[in-house]
């Protein structure tokens, strides 16, 4: 599923640096930046209580946002998230602008189907998720929400590797390496009997 430009208001902000950062989360706002496309950058800061309510919601790093900052639009995703140590929550953000005419790498979350009905899980073995995001390269506006991963018939010892997913039009893997996206490892009885009979065989 492709994603639709989403807006997002904030204001902008003048002052840089530790201090004023510290000002605008006193004011109950979290400071942030727009950078990129050759551009100069631009300082903002958005209500913390309104960018929460954006990080509930699924996809926030996959969307392409129109940020209106003070009138001025930027068509942006989200880079980086800084978050309080202790807390959690957020105290800084960077938006990355994009061009519609070019491919950005992008991490997306990948969503397994029929996880229940798995061939491999339902013999006993169990399910070894390695990578839950991963990077695609495409234009902004052919972003995904996520990848989908068809677990139906996959057995004990099978693999799906990165080059056995069918990506939508216009968007590819971001890395050109195979790996590992979830396996089915055998039930740990059977692993370890294997384990001693190729041991027996070599003696």
């Amino acid at each position: 599923m492709e994603n639709t430009n989403k807006t997002l208001s904030v204001k902008s902000r003048t002052r840089a640096g530790k201090g004023a950062a510290r000002a605008e989360r006193r004011q109950g706002n979290v400071p942030g930046v727009i950078y990129g496309d050759k551009k100069p950058p631009v300082l903002f800061s958005i209500s913390s209580k309104e960018l929460d309510a954006e990080l509930r919601k699924p996809g926030f790093r996959t969307h392409v946002f129109e940020i209106n900052v003070d009138g001025e639009k930027h068509s942006a995703i989200c880079q980086d998230i800084q978050r309080d140590i202790i807390l959690g929550h957020p105290i800084h953000i960077d938006f990355l602008r994009v061009n519609q005419t070019e491919d950005i790498r992008v991490e997306v979350p990948v969503v397994f189907l029929n996880e229940s009905t798995c061939p491999g899980v339902k013999a006993g073995g169990t399910l070894n998720v390695v990578s839950r995001e991963v990077p695609v390269l495409c234009k902004p506006g052919l972003i995904p929400e996520s990848i989908e991963v068809d677990l139906g018939k996959l057995q004990i010892g099978e693999t799906i590797h990165i080059n056995n997913i069918v990506f939508p039009a216009g968007v590819k893997a971001g890395e050109g390496e195979d790996y590992t996206i979830v396996t089915v490892h055998a039930p740990a009885a059977s692993a370890e009997a294997a384990s001693a009979a190729e041991t027996e065989e070599k003696k």
